[in-house]
Parts: C-alpha cells; sequence; structure tokens
C-alpha cells in the first residue's frame, strides 16, 4: 500500500475526527473506576462516539475488571465523514503505585520524544528510534511486535512505524502525511504473547505496560497533533 498524502480538506476532516476523539477520551477518563470492566468502557465508549455522528474504528474489548491499583490503556478511534483518527492514553484506575505512575508519564514523554523529529525531510525512522532510546535509556522495554501506522481512509495505512531503533532510515517525511504514533512502553522486556483470542496481548514477564498515542499531520513546520487540541489540553 502507498503513503497517501492528505489534501487540505481531507485534513480538515481529519482534524475534526481528531477533535471529537479527544473529548470521547476525555468522557471516558472521567467515567474510568474501579469495578468497570473493559466491556464496560468499550460499551460507553461506542455510546459516545456514535453521540458525536462519528462510527468507532474498533469495538469488541473483553470484560475484563478494572481493580483499584490498576493502570487501564483506552485505544480509541473514531470515523467521521470516512476518515480515522486514532489515539490511546493509559489512564490509573484510583490510587496507583509511583512504579505505575512514573510509567505512565515516560510513555507519554517518549511520545512527545519522538515527535520533535516528525517534521518534513527528516526520516520516518528517525521518529522510531527517538522513541527507542528515550525509553530504554530509562530502564524500559519497548514493545516490538507491535507498532505505528499510517492512518487516513483506512484506520491502518502505510508506513508502519516501529518505536524503536532499526538501523534505517526509512522514508522521507513529506507534508501531508497523516502517522498515528503510538509507544508501548514494559517495566520488565520487550517481549509480549497473543493469548488464546488472538486479540489480547500480554507482557512475557508479567510486567506492567502503558500506551499512549496520537494521530499527527506531517507540515512545513513543526508536527501538528490532530487528537490532542487546544481546548482539551
Amino acid at each position: 500500500m502507498a503513503i497517501t498524502i492528505k489534501s487540505e480538506r481531507e485534513i480538515e476532516l481529519m482534524a475534526e475526527a481528531g477533535k471529537i476523539l479527544e473529548r470521547v477520551h476525555n468522557e471516558l477518563e472521567k467515567a474510568l473506576r474501579p469495578g468497570m470492566s473493559t466491556k464496560d468502557i468499550d460499551t460507553l465508549g461506542e455510546e459516545i462516539i456514535r453521540s458525536y455522528g462519528c462510527i468507532p474504528s474498533f469495538l469488541n474489548y473483553n470484560g475484563y475488571p478494572a481493580q483499584e491499583g490498576d493502570i487501564v490503556s483506552l485505544d480509541a478511534g473514531v470515523i467521521y465523514k470516512g476518515y480515522h483518527s486514532d489515539a490511546a492514553r493509559t489512564h490509573a484506575v484510583g490510587e496507583v503505585s509511583e512504579e505505575a505512575k512514573k510509567l505512565i508519564r515516560v510513555t507519554e514523554e517518549s511520545f512527545f520524544e519522538g515527535i520533535k523529529f516528525a517534521k518534513a525531510g527528516n526520516h520516518l525512522f528517525d521518529i522510531s528510534g527517538a522513541i527507542g532510546r528515550y525509553a530504554e535509556e530509562r530502564g524500559y522495554g519497548v514493545v516490538r511486535d507491535l507498532c505505528g501506522h499510517g492512518i487516513g481512509t483506512a484506520l491502518h495505512e502505510a508506513p508502519e512505524i516501529p518505536n524503536y531503533e532499526v538501523g534505517r532510515k526509512g522514508v522521507r517525511l513529506r507534508p501531508g502525511m497523516t502517522l498515528a504514533i503510538e509507544p508501548m512502553i514494559n517495566i520488565g522486556t520487550h517481549e509480549v504473547d497473543w493469548l488464546d483470542d488472538d486479540w489480547t496481548v500480554v507482557t512475557r514477564d508479567g510486567s506492567l505496560s502503558a500506551h499512549y498515542e496520537n494521530t499527527i499531520l506531517i507540515t512545513e513546520g513543526e508536527p501538528r497533533i490532530l487528537s490532542l487540541t487546544c481546548e482539551n489540553e
């Protein structure tokens, strides 16, 4: 699949999708509480997304209950007039350990470290290397089996975007590219396993993991974060 360069009209639609998605995340964060299952969150998320006139990009999480002290990653996507936005946030459920708080913080910081390199003329894997170095230098494992991606009329478009140093440059970044950058960081090693449902991913060593994602636009200057708006920052 070729990498698509978005027109001004397409960017407007994706920006509106991103604004809606940020509102969805804000509402889900307010609703999250101990005892709420991931199925409850899934159902509520769909209701909120549809209330904004959008379609969920993906659904059907399982019914695992969120317990006091857990951290929960909410990965949500919306389709607005045919265009996707994708974003993930990791939240504390009640009071969590300092170790968990730091993991959430470093995961988010690694995203912002990565997009410092998301500029026209740089290469795609400049972003990857910056994310990976930031997390690994702080003693964390960076998931290698899952990655970011292009996004537009499809949720997953070219290119794939690793979150670690790959030893290659990758494609040159051009204005109009829209990318979903999503570090997934573990307290332990980078290794993960899929459960028998072929959907649920767990850390192999049982350590905590966090996820932070936004949809961004490559411009002539600094990247524009389409799923993190001024009204919600």
